[in-house]
């Protein structure tokens, strides 16, 4: 019996893979209700009868039901195809293939159509392009002033890669309010704005602020920063001109990108916001589901 049982061949077990981590669950608090209603309707359709890109729907933005519910959008420029490849937005990536200069006349008169009090530009990056589309930018701005001069505008310009020339056209046009979002802290950038630059940021911020303009940004959190790190975010903020910093939640739009690391709770975003005002920011929107453009009416009247 024990020759035997020496004789039989000896089974190697499989090794036991570690469990997956679950992915955290999206909690409660960030339940927005779906799109729908009158005013949403017409806002639909004016976007669709004027070919206007809205980042909004590229963007997945979780405020589009409030914001278009009240009449108002947020318009993108410049196409919906971007040069970068950024790790967290849902907008498509590749090479342009339109530049349509008829676009400053559109969206202004989509605008005064609209009615819109209030009205926030951004655009995808146009990296291929000598002046980064800053004529489209200009003339954007200029016209809708020409058709709705009480209304006020917010312009959420993307990274010029140290264009210094193409950033002093596109904040010419007389908006009120003029953004360029850090998106997440320092170190984080490599992994976030792989072709974005931390410092590039700070100083196209300094160089809106040193031509006399109110200047704005937003970071997203929830992608593995820690409290100390956002601290010296919005000290490097204040450092180069910051006015108005908004904070929200990041939201994972499609598998293919980044996962979220934490959902932060919004008593979190509450302290957050009392110390950014602390650090001397002078206006600070923070919550889980704040966008760049979320109350961005209120931010008109916030002081040089």
């Amino acid at each position: 019996m024990d020759t035997l049982l020496l004789s039989l061949p000896i089974i190697q077990a499989e090794p036991i893979a570690p469990p997956t981590p679950a992915r955290p669950r999206k909690p409660d608090w960030l339940r927005v209700k779906l799109p729908v209603g009158p005013d949403y309707a017409a806002v639909r359709k004016l976007v669709d009868e004027h070919k206007l890109h809205t980042i909004c729907e590229s963007g997945n933005c979780p405020n589009m039901g409030e914001c278009w519910g009240a009449g108002t959008a947020t318009f993108m420029i410049l196409g919906n195809v971007c040069t970068r490849s950024c790790s967290f937005c849902a907008v498509a990536t590749g090479r342009p293939s339109e530049l349509d200069l008829d676009e400053p006349r559109r969206v202004a008169e989509a605008i005064a159509l609209m009615k819109v009090k209030h009205a926030v530009i951004t655009s995808v990056n146009r990296d291929e392009l000598k002046d980064r589309g800053a004529s489209v930018w200009r003339d954007t701005v200029v016209f809708t002033k020409q058709l709705s001069p009480e209304t006020t505008i917010e312009t959420l310009i993307p990274d010029v890669k140290a264009n210094w020339a193409a950033l002093d056209t596109m904040i010419s046009g007389g908006q009120e309010v003029i953004s360029h979002n850090m998106e997440t802290v320092g170190s984080l950038y490599r992994l976030v704005r792989p072709q974005g630059k931390y410092d590039r940021s700070l100083e196209q911020i300094r160089r809106t602020k040193l031509a006399g303009h109110r200047t704005k940004s937003g970071i997203m959190l929830g992608l593995g920063e820690k409290a100390d790190e956002l601290y010296q975010a919005m000290d490097d903020l204040v450092a180069n001109g910051l006015d108005i910093l908004t904070l929200g939640q990041y939201l994972q739009p499609t598998k293919r990108h980044l996962e979220v690391a934490e959902f932060i709770h919004p008593e979190t975003f509450a302290l957050y916001k009392e110390e950014g005002l602390k650090r001397g920011l002078k206006y600070v929107e923070s919550g889980p589901l704040v966008r760049s453009s979320y109350h961005a009416e209120r931010h008109v009247n916030v002081p040089i």
